[in-house]
Protein backbone atom coordinates (compact mmCIF):
# COMPACT_ATOMS: atom_id res chain seq x y z
CA UNK A 1 0.00 0.00 0.00
CA UNK A 2 3.20 2.23 0.66
CA UNK A 3 4.63 1.81 -2.40
CA UNK A 4 1.78 2.50 -4.35
CA UNK A 5 0.89 5.53 -2.92
CA UNK A 6 2.81 7.88 -4.78
CA UNK A 7 1.85 6.03 -8.08
CA UNK A 8 -1.77 6.43 -7.28
CA UNK A 9 -1.29 10.20 -6.21
CA UNK A 10 0.87 10.83 -9.33
CA UNK A 11 -2.04 9.42 -11.33
CA UNK A 12 -4.74 11.27 -9.52
CA UNK A 13 -2.57 14.25 -10.30
CA UNK A 14 -2.85 13.37 -14.05
CA UNK A 15 -6.61 12.68 -13.95
CA UNK A 16 -8.04 15.09 -11.32
CA UNK A 17 -11.49 14.47 -12.72
CA UNK A 18 -13.12 11.39 -14.02
CA UNK A 19 -14.04 13.52 -17.31
CA UNK A 20 -10.21 14.23 -18.08
CA UNK A 21 -10.01 10.23 -17.13
CA UNK A 22 -12.78 9.16 -19.80
CA UNK A 23 -11.52 11.10 -22.51
CA UNK A 24 -7.89 10.58 -22.19
CA UNK A 25 -6.09 7.69 -25.06
CA UNK A 26 -5.99 4.01 -23.58
CA UNK A 27 -2.17 4.11 -24.06
CA UNK A 28 -2.06 6.98 -21.93
CA UNK A 29 -3.82 5.77 -19.18
CA UNK A 30 -1.74 2.38 -18.96
CA UNK A 31 1.65 4.42 -19.50
CA UNK A 32 0.17 6.67 -16.09
CA UNK A 33 -0.96 3.28 -14.18
CA UNK A 34 2.53 1.71 -15.28
CA UNK A 35 4.13 0.10 -12.26
CA UNK A 36 1.27 -0.41 -10.34
CA UNK A 37 0.17 -3.72 -11.74
CA UNK A 38 -2.77 -5.72 -11.75
CA UNK A 39 -3.52 -3.57 -15.05
CA UNK A 40 -6.78 -4.96 -15.92
CA UNK A 41 -7.89 -2.76 -12.98
CA UNK A 42 -6.88 0.35 -14.96
CA UNK A 43 -8.47 -0.85 -18.32
CA UNK A 44 -11.61 -1.49 -15.72
CA UNK A 45 -11.50 2.31 -13.91
CA UNK A 46 -10.91 3.43 -17.45
CA UNK A 47 -14.26 2.08 -18.92
CA UNK A 48 -16.00 2.46 -16.04
CA UNK A 49 -14.60 6.59 -16.14
CA UNK A 50 -17.00 6.64 -19.83
CA UNK A 51 -19.58 5.59 -18.12
CA UNK A 52 -19.92 7.76 -15.42
CA UNK A 53 -19.59 10.23 -17.54
CA UNK A 54 -21.60 9.11 -20.70
CA UNK A 55 -24.62 7.09 -18.61
CA UNK A 56 -24.51 9.46 -15.13
CA UNK A 57 -23.16 12.96 -17.01
CA UNK A 58 -20.30 12.90 -15.25
CA UNK A 59 -22.21 12.25 -11.58
CA UNK A 60 -20.75 9.38 -9.39
CA UNK A 61 -23.79 7.02 -8.60
CA UNK A 62 -25.16 6.58 -5.06
CA UNK A 63 -26.77 3.00 -4.76
CA UNK A 64 -25.22 -0.36 -4.77
CA UNK A 65 -26.91 -1.69 -7.80
CA UNK A 66 -25.51 1.53 -9.84
CA UNK A 67 -22.05 1.17 -8.70
CA UNK A 68 -22.02 -2.50 -9.08
CA UNK A 69 -22.99 -1.90 -12.84
CA UNK A 70 -19.72 0.11 -13.69
CA UNK A 71 -16.87 -1.91 -15.17
CA UNK A 72 -14.88 -3.78 -13.23
CA UNK A 73 -16.85 -3.52 -9.65
CA UNK A 74 -17.92 -6.73 -7.85
CA UNK A 75 -20.15 -7.42 -4.97
CA UNK A 76 -16.79 -6.39 -2.60
CA UNK A 77 -16.55 -2.98 -4.51
CA UNK A 78 -19.65 -1.60 -4.69
CA UNK A 79 -20.42 -2.86 -0.80
CA UNK A 80 -16.94 -0.71 -0.37
CA UNK A 81 -17.77 2.01 -1.92
CA UNK A 82 -21.34 2.51 -0.67
CA UNK A 83 -20.63 2.34 2.72
CA UNK A 84 -17.69 4.12 3.04
CA UNK A 85 -18.47 7.10 0.69
CA UNK A 86 -22.49 7.69 1.24
CA UNK A 87 -22.62 4.96 4.50
CA UNK A 88 -25.07 2.68 2.87
CA UNK A 89 -25.47 -0.54 4.79
CA UNK A 90 -23.88 -3.14 2.73
CA UNK A 91 -20.98 -5.57 4.88
CA UNK A 92 -18.04 -5.54 2.91
CA UNK A 93 -16.36 -9.32 2.58
CA UNK A 94 -12.63 -8.94 1.76
CA UNK A 95 -9.93 -10.97 2.50
CA UNK A 96 -9.81 -9.84 5.95
CA UNK A 97 -13.11 -10.23 6.66
CA UNK A 98 -13.28 -13.39 5.61
CA UNK A 99 -9.96 -14.40 8.20
CA UNK A 100 -11.51 -12.55 10.85
CA UNK A 101 -15.40 -13.87 10.68
CA UNK A 102 -13.90 -17.64 9.76
CA UNK A 103 -11.70 -17.72 13.02
CA UNK A 104 -13.91 -16.08 15.42
CA UNK A 105 -17.18 -17.89 14.58
CA UNK A 106 -15.53 -20.75 13.98
CA UNK A 107 -15.96 -21.37 10.00
CA UNK A 108 -14.90 -24.20 8.21
CA UNK A 109 -16.82 -23.61 5.03
CA UNK A 110 -14.49 -22.86 2.07
CA UNK A 111 -14.65 -19.37 1.35
CA UNK A 112 -13.79 -20.13 -2.63
CA UNK A 113 -17.10 -22.05 -2.85
CA UNK A 114 -20.51 -20.48 -3.63
CA UNK A 115 -22.23 -21.78 -0.07
CA UNK A 116 -18.98 -20.09 1.76
CA UNK A 117 -19.12 -17.23 0.21
CA UNK A 118 -23.05 -16.85 0.67
CA UNK A 119 -22.72 -18.08 4.57
CA UNK A 120 -19.97 -15.31 4.77
CA UNK A 121 -22.05 -12.84 3.05
CA UNK A 122 -25.16 -13.27 5.30
CA UNK A 123 -23.03 -13.61 8.30
CA UNK A 124 -21.21 -10.60 7.47
CA UNK A 125 -24.28 -8.67 6.76
CA UNK A 126 -26.41 -10.01 10.19
CA UNK A 127 -22.92 -8.28 12.02
CA UNK A 128 -23.29 -4.93 10.13
CA UNK A 129 -24.27 -1.86 12.33
CA UNK A 130 -26.90 -0.83 9.49
CA UNK A 131 -26.36 3.18 11.12
CA UNK A 132 -22.42 3.03 10.87
CA UNK A 133 -21.75 1.37 8.03
CA UNK A 134 -18.83 3.12 7.03
CA UNK A 135 -17.12 2.52 10.20
CA UNK A 136 -17.72 -0.79 10.83
CA UNK A 137 -16.78 -1.79 7.39
CA UNK A 138 -13.14 0.09 7.84
CA UNK A 139 -13.04 -1.42 11.26
CA UNK A 140 -13.21 -4.94 10.64
CA UNK A 141 -11.03 -4.98 7.10
CA UNK A 142 -8.48 -2.93 9.45
CA UNK A 143 -8.61 -5.51 12.28
CA UNK A 144 -8.10 -8.66 9.91
CA UNK A 145 -4.79 -6.34 8.91
CA UNK A 146 -3.55 -5.46 11.78
CA UNK A 147 -4.53 -8.23 14.14
CA UNK A 148 -6.37 -11.32 12.80
CA UNK A 149 -3.10 -11.54 9.84
CA UNK A 150 -2.81 -14.47 7.90
CA UNK A 151 0.81 -15.53 9.44
CA UNK A 152 1.51 -14.08 13.42
CA UNK A 153 -1.77 -13.11 14.17
CA UNK A 154 -1.81 -10.91 17.28
CA UNK A 155 -3.80 -13.17 19.49
CA UNK A 156 -3.10 -12.77 23.16
CA UNK A 157 -3.99 -8.92 22.56
CA UNK A 158 -6.41 -9.84 20.70
CA UNK A 159 -10.17 -8.71 22.19
CA UNK A 160 -11.96 -11.50 20.98
CA UNK A 161 -9.75 -14.18 22.26
CA UNK A 162 -12.12 -15.44 25.04
CA UNK A 163 -15.01 -15.72 22.25
CA UNK A 164 -12.50 -16.96 18.94
CA UNK A 165 -13.69 -20.57 18.46
CA UNK A 166 -10.28 -20.66 16.68
CA UNK A 167 -8.10 -19.66 19.63
CA UNK A 168 -10.04 -21.92 21.59
CA UNK A 169 -10.05 -25.10 19.39
CA UNK A 170 -6.23 -24.30 18.21
CA UNK A 171 -7.01 -23.91 14.77
CA UNK A 172 -6.19 -19.89 13.42
CA UNK A 173 -3.54 -21.69 11.39
CA UNK A 174 -6.69 -23.74 9.49
CA UNK A 175 -8.90 -21.13 9.17
CA UNK A 176 -10.11 -19.43 6.83
CA UNK A 177 -10.09 -23.01 4.47
CA UNK A 178 -9.90 -23.22 0.74
CA UNK A 179 -10.70 -26.17 -1.14
CA UNK A 180 -8.92 -25.03 -3.76
CA UNK A 181 -5.45 -24.73 -4.08
CA UNK A 182 -3.98 -22.70 -7.14
CA UNK A 183 -0.97 -24.27 -9.23
CA UNK A 184 1.86 -22.08 -9.98
CA UNK A 185 3.14 -22.22 -13.67
CA UNK A 186 6.33 -21.63 -14.47
CA UNK A 187 6.70 -19.91 -18.26
CA UNK A 188 9.77 -19.19 -20.33
CA UNK A 189 9.55 -15.96 -21.79
CA UNK A 190 12.49 -14.76 -24.82
CA UNK A 191 12.01 -11.63 -25.95
CA UNK A 192 13.63 -10.66 -29.60
CA UNK A 193 14.93 -6.54 -29.24
CA UNK A 194 14.90 -5.81 -32.82
CA UNK A 195 16.73 -2.99 -33.95
CA UNK A 196 17.22 -0.99 -37.12
CA UNK A 197 19.67 1.78 -37.12
CA UNK A 198 17.93 4.03 -34.01
CA UNK A 199 14.59 2.47 -34.23
CA UNK A 200 13.44 -0.81 -32.19
CA UNK A 201 10.26 -2.92 -32.74
CA UNK A 202 7.55 -3.56 -30.27
CA UNK A 203 4.14 -4.77 -30.52
CA UNK A 204 0.94 -4.21 -28.32
CA UNK A 205 -0.62 -7.46 -25.99
CA UNK A 206 -3.86 -8.34 -26.84
CA UNK A 207 -4.87 -11.26 -25.80
CA UNK A 208 -7.02 -12.30 -22.58
CA UNK A 209 -3.68 -13.23 -20.84
CA UNK A 210 -1.24 -11.34 -18.11
CA UNK A 211 -0.54 -7.53 -19.16
CA UNK A 212 -3.11 -6.97 -21.60
CA UNK A 213 -3.37 -3.49 -23.71
CA UNK A 214 0.75 -3.19 -22.69
CA UNK A 215 3.87 -3.37 -25.26
CA UNK A 216 6.27 -5.63 -25.21
CA UNK A 217 9.46 -6.69 -27.64
CA UNK A 218 8.51 -10.06 -30.26
CA UNK A 219 7.90 -12.71 -28.05
CA UNK A 220 9.40 -16.74 -28.67
CA UNK A 221 7.73 -18.39 -25.16
CA UNK A 222 9.07 -21.89 -24.90
CA UNK A 223 7.96 -24.35 -22.57
CA UNK A 224 11.64 -24.69 -21.17
CA UNK A 225 14.73 -22.94 -20.99
CA UNK A 226 16.40 -22.70 -24.39
CA UNK A 227 19.90 -22.09 -25.99
CA UNK A 228 20.48 -18.75 -28.02
CA UNK A 229 20.84 -20.71 -31.11
CA UNK A 230 17.48 -22.51 -30.40
CA UNK A 231 16.20 -19.51 -30.44
CA UNK A 232 17.23 -17.84 -33.44
CA UNK A 233 16.76 -20.75 -35.80
CA UNK A 234 13.09 -21.23 -34.09
CA UNK A 235 10.49 -21.48 -36.89
CA UNK A 236 8.51 -18.44 -35.27
CA UNK A 237 11.65 -16.58 -35.98
CA UNK A 238 11.62 -17.18 -39.29
CA UNK A 239 8.61 -16.40 -40.22
CA UNK A 240 8.81 -12.37 -39.94
CA UNK A 241 12.48 -12.52 -40.92
CA UNK A 242 15.95 -14.43 -42.11
CA UNK A 243 18.62 -15.90 -40.45
CA UNK A 244 20.76 -13.78 -42.24
CA UNK A 245 19.44 -10.75 -41.71
CA UNK A 246 20.28 -10.53 -38.15
CA UNK A 247 22.87 -10.25 -36.14
CA UNK A 248 22.60 -11.32 -31.94
CA UNK A 249 24.33 -8.30 -29.92
CA UNK A 250 24.31 -9.78 -26.55
CA UNK A 251 22.16 -12.05 -24.43
CA UNK A 252 20.93 -10.64 -21.20
CA UNK A 253 20.64 -12.25 -17.69
CA UNK A 254 17.20 -13.91 -16.86
CA UNK A 255 14.73 -11.97 -15.53
CA UNK A 256 12.71 -13.77 -12.95
CA UNK A 257 9.16 -12.39 -12.48
CA UNK A 258 6.94 -13.77 -10.13
CA UNK A 259 3.09 -13.30 -9.92
CA UNK A 260 0.29 -14.73 -8.17
CA UNK A 261 -0.28 -17.83 -9.78
CA UNK A 262 3.15 -17.58 -12.17
CA UNK A 263 6.96 -17.64 -12.28
CA UNK A 264 8.28 -15.73 -15.18
CA UNK A 265 11.78 -16.81 -16.57
CA UNK A 266 12.77 -14.34 -19.00
CA UNK A 267 15.63 -13.71 -21.48
CA UNK A 268 15.92 -10.67 -23.61
CA UNK A 269 18.32 -10.93 -26.77
CA UNK A 270 19.63 -7.99 -28.56
CA UNK A 271 19.72 -8.34 -32.62
CA UNK A 272 20.38 -5.77 -35.10
CA UNK A 273 18.93 -6.10 -37.87
CA UNK A 274 20.45 -5.49 -41.90
CA UNK A 275 17.19 -4.21 -43.36
CA UNK A 276 14.09 -3.32 -41.74
CA UNK A 277 11.11 -5.47 -40.85
CA UNK A 278 7.84 -5.91 -42.65
CA UNK A 279 5.71 -7.46 -39.48
CA UNK A 280 2.28 -6.14 -40.16
CA UNK A 281 1.95 -6.93 -35.75
CA UNK A 282 5.37 -5.23 -34.96
CA UNK A 283 5.58 -1.24 -34.41
CA UNK A 284 8.70 0.41 -34.96
CA UNK A 285 9.13 3.22 -32.99
CA UNK A 286 12.26 5.50 -32.65
CA UNK A 287 14.37 4.26 -29.30
CA UNK A 288 14.46 7.87 -28.07
CA UNK A 289 10.71 7.94 -27.59
CA UNK A 290 9.98 4.14 -26.33
CA UNK A 291 9.34 5.65 -22.86
CA UNK A 292 5.76 6.82 -24.50
CA UNK A 293 4.60 3.53 -24.08
CA UNK A 294 3.91 1.27 -21.34
CA UNK A 295 5.56 -1.58 -20.72
CA UNK A 296 5.08 -4.26 -17.73
CA UNK A 297 7.44 -4.11 -14.91
CA UNK A 298 9.77 -6.55 -16.11
CA UNK A 299 10.56 -5.23 -19.34
CA UNK A 300 10.43 -1.77 -17.70
CA UNK A 301 13.52 -3.34 -15.89
CA UNK A 302 15.56 -4.38 -18.24
CA UNK A 303 15.23 -0.81 -20.56
CA UNK A 304 16.89 0.74 -17.21
CA UNK A 305 19.31 -2.16 -16.87
CA UNK A 306 20.74 -1.31 -20.22
CA UNK A 307 20.32 2.56 -19.84
CA UNK A 308 17.50 3.03 -22.78
CA UNK A 309 15.40 4.96 -20.13
CA UNK A 310 15.93 6.58 -16.97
Amino acid sequence: MVQGLAYYLKFVKHYPNVKLLAKAPSDEVMKHWQGLGYYSRAQNLHEAAKMVVNKHKGVFPKTYDEIKELKGVGDYTAAAIASLAFDLPHAVVDGNVYRVLSRVFGVDLPIDSGEGKKYFQKLADELLTKKEAANYNQAIMEFGALYCRPINPDCPNCIFNDKCVAFQKQMVSELPFKSKKTKVRDRYFNYIVFRFKSDVYITKRTKKDIWQDLYEFYLIESDKKQKPEAILKSKQLSQITTAKNVILKSVSHEYKHVLSHQNLHTIFYSVELKSPLKAKLLKKVNISSINKYAFPRLIEKYLKDENIIK
